[in-house]
């Protein structure tokens, strides 16, 4: 039997596509449970998801917009699965593709799964070069840090085992998810896997929204995450490779 998976997604003024994305998640006959946190936002989406009729689906809002990272925590409280994926709502990423990264997983090849925009399964818009070369630099810096030969850190699409995500400590904002996930996830010996996707990004005037200062912060949550650990961040390493020992012997 495969393990059983969790869709979570943050939203934040998605109306567009929010209950396409959910219905096309809601399809996945492998998803057991999506949970999405709507962080505050001043359009319609709230309204659209509540529209939605499915008894896997766990609607939360926050009253005040806290971020991307904020969103996630408060989605990664409700998950009773297996597997946590974390999927945008906005549709740059494929659900289709929810299979892809969970694969490895279920086969007990890998602990997490990075969907990687630069590994291109069936197709990538062409946008900003800009973006591409801030992403190269970013995960050439993690890379550079954690020792590891990843190709795209600041993926939005990515699969956890829950056991390994759910308890690390996460204390930066806005999107600084990824980056800190990444530092934390490489202190462990976590099996980590990138795979292909597709990727249908966004202009600004389509509503993306991260900008040059979110590259800047990734940067430093890069040189913090990776160099220095807190004691939190000590226990959970510690306790994640405990378990993970464990997990082989069996």
């Amino acid at each position: 039997m495969k393990d059983s998976v969790a869709v979570i997604m943050p939203v934040f003024n998605e109306q567009d596509t929010v209950d396409h994305v959910c219905r096309e998640v809601l399809e996945l006959p492998f998803v057991n449970e999506v949970i999405v946190v709507d962080d505050a936002s001043s359009d319609l989406s709230w309204q659209k998801l509540q529209k939605i009729e499915d008894d896997r689906i766990r609607c939360l809002q926050h009253a005040e917009n806290l971020g991307k990272t904020a969103a996630i925590l408060t989605a990664l409280e409700h998950v009773n699965s297996d597997i946590v994926v974390i999927q945008d709502a906005d549709l740059e990423y494929d659900p289709e593709e929810i299979e892809h990264l969970c694969q490895p997983i279920w086969d007990d090849r890998a602990d997490v799964v990075y969907g990687s925009r630069f590994l291109v399964r069936r197709a990538s818009r062409v946008l900003y070069f800009y973006h591409y070369l801030g992403n190269r630099m970013i995960t050439f810096w993690s890379d550079m840090l954690t020792n590891k030969n990843m190709t795209d850190v600041e993926t939005c699409f990515k699969a956890f085992r829950t056991a390994l995500i759910k308890p690390m400590p996460i204390a930066s904002r806005r999107f600084g998810f990824e980056v800190e996930v990444t530092a934390k996830i490489c202190k462990t010996r976590a099996r980590i896997f990138e795979t292909p996707i597709s990727y249908y990004g966004r202009t600004y005037e389509q509503g993306k929204k991260i900008t040059y200062r979110d590259g800047i912060a990734a940067l430093w949550y890069i040189f913090r995450y990776n160099l220095f650990a807190d004691s939190n961040t000590r226990r959970y390493v510690a306790e994640a490779n405990r378990r993970l020992a464990a997990r082989e012997r069996v």
